[in-house]
């Protein structure tokens, strides 16, 4: 497929719609259900509050996430999937099957490419070093 700009690419553009950090978490961990904001940060041990709440705004404004506002005191705010966001679940289960399935061979290369690196730091420095 030849594509003259991300906008012309629906791949490109649907893998930059999702990218950032926590985005392809978020959908994952709403694919159980509708989850409050508080929920949500728990479910993601590491995200701060102004990074869930820029990628919940994010989702939301690209049509895969809604946002419910309920007038209570405190106010209640509850997260879901659209079925445009429903629509991508079974595309990352397929990637979690994958990751699964290739998680030895995933780890091994990235330890070897460490190694590679580290070992090369190492000659670097006993060359300097002689």
């Amino acid at each position: 497929m030849s594509c003259r700009n991300q906008l012309e690419c629906p791949i490109l553009s649907t893998i930059a719609m999702i990218s950032d950090k926590w985005k392809v978490v978020i959908i994952y961990k709403l694919k159980g259900g509708t989850m409050r904001f508080n929920e949500l940060m728990r479910a993601l041990q590491g995200v701060t509050q102004k990074v869930l709440t820029s990628q919940l705004r994010q989702l939301e404004e690209d049509g895969l996430v809604s946002r419910k506002i309920y007038a209570e005191v405190p106010p209640r705010v509850e997260y879901s999937l659209t079925p445009l966001g429903e629509s991508l679940t079974p595309v990352l289960e397929q990637l979690e099957q994958w990751a699964k399935e290739h998680s030895d061979e995933l780890l091994n290369a990235r330890v070897k490419a460490i190694q590679k690196v580290s070992g090369e730091k190492t000659e670097k420095t006993e060359t300097v070093e002689i």
